[in-house]
């Protein structure tokens, strides 16, 4: 069974597109996160979800 730890982010509607896509870039990039999804408010504000999977070590002993 897949296990997955979740990482959420609000993203103020002040940022720029290119500013939240390149943070999500890095997080995928460097740190293995993938985007769950992503939700755009009447406001402007951007709630994020990222998802990466958690890979437990077993002892082959």
């Amino acid at each position: 069974m897949v296990e997955y730890e979740f990482w959420n982010l609000a993203v103020p509607r002040t940022q720029s597109r290119n500013a939240v896509c390149r943070l999500l870039t890095d997080a995928a990039e460097y740190h293995g996160w993938e985007l769950d999804w992503l939700r755009k408010e009447p406001d402007g504000k951007r709630t994020i979800r990222l998802r990466r999977k958690i890979i437990r070590v077993r002892s082959t002993l």
